[in-house]
């Protein structure tokens, strides 16, 4: 009997100490969008998350607002569940540190490692850190400060038992040494290997001044450590040393833990080390992800920039943020959040690029063969050319996803998605239903929906709703595998196109719609300078009549796709959108912008000079700017207007 391929996948499990903020969902967006990319290539997937409910921080913040600990972190874990609804996370389990089979087994391992004698008794001093419930020793705090938080430390001496931590030093450097998939990426397994180095302490895993935690099962006055307590849950989850340890036996050891940078050292070095004197399997990968910050500081309540998912999904909706996080940041580098770059790239992504293939595709189905896909012409060179780029993209997708990359297999994907939007300008299906060569036609508006089928099967992990929404309107089962993905001219003709509703409408915002923002600085000025009268200028400039200015055409348009030219370091090429047409122009404005900003920006044209050819290139119209060099500045309107408004 044929069994499938296991993936187990984790995420931290969260503090209750407050509201999630978007880093949670960064984290956990990313777990699910590897559980499902998993799932869709046939494996047997288990996804956990949950809950981390222990600890001095909870015990103090529950007393303060006059609960017991237990109260107030039941009503906090409730709106996690509710956050992961709404950003449709497909967790099998969630495990919360509270649950009865979870403290149990805390227990038992503590015991095992207490008669092993890998854990002791001793008297603990030393600095704590409680808002991370961390052990310091005093060289490595900065200033009195922990260095992970940046909080100040308290100093604890109290009676402890001891995990012998530095017993395992040399052990785990020989481990990722052997392992080198292990600890990834490289960057953190560097900082890990130079933290052992520097010198590794036993481990204080008990606290008595703590009561809201795990009891030492031989010495209840003890509470056990909360991060002792916190990685259990990887194997508690999976029933370990219960009566029905199934889970265990079939998905220990875990494929992926994923965790935020700042505790690595948890996920690296403590955790491998309680595994490595249980005798058990490590797990295969543990990945350090990167922060979200806003304005390169870190989130946090705080400092007040605390971004809450919950009021994105109510204005953007869960796939667009899902996109956005998998899409914009490098996994493993810390990676800049902003209202401005989410807008930025739902627009140039998911409204331009994928939005309109899906619109420009259905409609011409609706109009020209409204009942179903008709017997197809022949394919030709276009169409090979597509199909080859397609089956490079998935490719590039399944190794970059694999190799912890997924904002590059995005990219990888969307080159098709553009590719198959410039597809259809060349072959002017319009065209071709003019002059009635329908089984052309056919194979051409048959070929788009094969790149949306294939794309609507590669997004399923990233875009669950809206994936299953494109594959409704190709008409087919929301339902997909992998397999199906890779098979050219699946799309089953006999299909009816339904016509596709707007599934990410541009965003067109007002500026003061944008959110806060800072206040300019004060100009002060002298009262000879406020009551000074302007000096009159004289008009040199040969004058023309109003007549001619009438000649020239402005229009305003928006910047679909912006890339560098070859061999200048100033020119780009610019699509631009009219409203009814598109034009490709070439913009002497490089040194001023990059293409990224460029992307979803309005700007002033001149649509009526005669096209001209620059660097090969066929420039179709001019883009108004003023300045010179790097202080070049294109004129753009004061708020969103609709594409291809007059100006004048």
């Amino acid at each position: 009997m044929n069994h499938k391929e296991t993936f187990y996948i984790t995420t931290p499990i969260y503090y209750p100490s407050a509201k999630l903020h978007i880093g949670h969902a960064y984290c956990t967006t990313i777990a699910d969008a590897y559980a499902r990319f998993n799932r869709l290539r046939g494996k047997d997937v288990f996804f956990l998350t949950g809950s981390d409910e222990h600890g001095q921080k909870i015990q103090r913040i529950a007393e303060a607002q006059g609960m017991n600990p237990k109260e107030y972190v039941d009503q906090i874990v409730a709106s996690f569940k509710a956050l992961w609804e709404r950003l449709n996370i497909s967790y099998d389990d969630f495990i919360r540190t509270t649950d009865k089979h979870h403290e149990v087994l805390v227990q038992k391992i503590f015991q095992i490692l207490y008669e092993k004698g890998d854990i002791y008794k001793s008297t603990y001093k030393g600095l704590y850190c409680t808002p991370c419930e961390a052990f310091w020793l005093e060289r490595q705090t900065n200033d009195g400060k922990c260095p992970d938080c940046g909080r100040p430390v308290e100093e604890v001496e109290e009676e402890s038992y001891f995990f012998r931590l530095s017993k395992y030093a040399e052990p785990l450097l020989n481990y990722y040494k052997e392992h080198p998939e292990f600890l990834q990426p490289a960057a953190r397994l560097k900082e890990m290997e130079s933290f052992i180095k520097s010198g590794l302490e036993d481990l204080c895993v008990s606290r008595t001044a703590v009561t809201w935690g795990i009891s030492v099962p031989f010495d209840p006055k003890h509470s056990i450590y909360v991060w002792f307590d916190a990685v259990v849950n990887y194997i508690s989850a999976l029933g370990y040393l219960t009566n029905d340890d199934t889970l265990y036996k079939k998905y220990w050891p875990a494929d992926l833990h994923l965790v935020g940078k700042e505790i690595m050292r948890f996920h690296t070095i403590i955790w491998p080390a309680m595994l490595l004197a249980l005798d058990l399997p490590l797990p295969k990968t543990v990945f350090g992800h990167g922060w979200l910050v806003i304005e390169g500081e870190k989130m946090s309540k705080s400092k007040g920039n605390v971004v809450d998912p919950n009021l994105l999904i109510d204005e953007f909706g869960a796939d667009a943020i899902r996109y956005f996080l998998l899409r914009e940041i490098t996994l493993g580098s810390d990676g800049n959040f902003s209202r401005d770059s989410l807008i930025r790239r739902i627009n140039a992504d998911l409204a331009n690029d994928l939005g309109n293939l899906i619109h420009r595709t259905s409609s011409m189905y609706e109009k020209y063969f409204p009942e179903a896909i008709p017997e197809l012409g022949a394919e030709e060179e276009p169409e090979k050319e597509l199909a080859e780029l397609a089956k490079k993209a998935l490719a590039e997708f399944e190794t970059l996803i694999d190799s912890y990359e997924p904002q590059n297999a995005l990219e990888s994907l969307w080159v098709l998605i553009r590719r198959a939007n410039k597809y259809l300008d060349s072959t002017a299906p319009w065209t071709l239903a003019k002059n009635k060569d329908y089984p052309r036609l056919a194979r051409v508006l048959y070929t788009v929906g094969e790149v949306l089928r294939i794309a609507s099967v590669a997004l399923t992990p990233i875009l669950p709703t809206s994936a299953a929404k494109i594959r409704v309107q190709l008409g087919l089962s929301a339902d997909c595998t992998w397999e199906e993905a890779k098979v050219w001219n699946g799309l089953p003709v006999g299909n009816r196109i339904l016509k596709a509703e707007p599934l990410f409408p541009r965003i067109e915002e007002d500026e003061k719609e944008k959110g806060p923002v800072k206040p300019a600085k004060e100009v002060k000025s002298t009262k000879a300078e406020a009551t000074k009268k302007p000096e009159a200028t004289v008009v040199t400039e040969e004058q023309i009549e109003f007549d001619d200015f009438l000649k020239v055409h402005l229009k305003v348009a928006t910047i679909l796709t912006a890339e560098r030219i070859k061999g200048s370091d100033k020119l780009l090429r610019l699509e631009a959108d009219l409203g009814t047409e598109k034009r490709q122009i070439v913009a002497g404005i490089g040194k001023a912008y990059s293409p990224e900003e460029l992307i979803g920006k309005q700007v002033a044209i001149v649509t009526n000079l005669k096209p001209r050819k620059i660097m090969g290139l066929e420039s179709q119209a001019m883009i108004i700017a003023a300045g010179d060099g790097s202080t070049l500045a294109v004129f753009n309107p004061e708020k969103p207007v609709k594409a291809g408004s007059i100006i004048g």
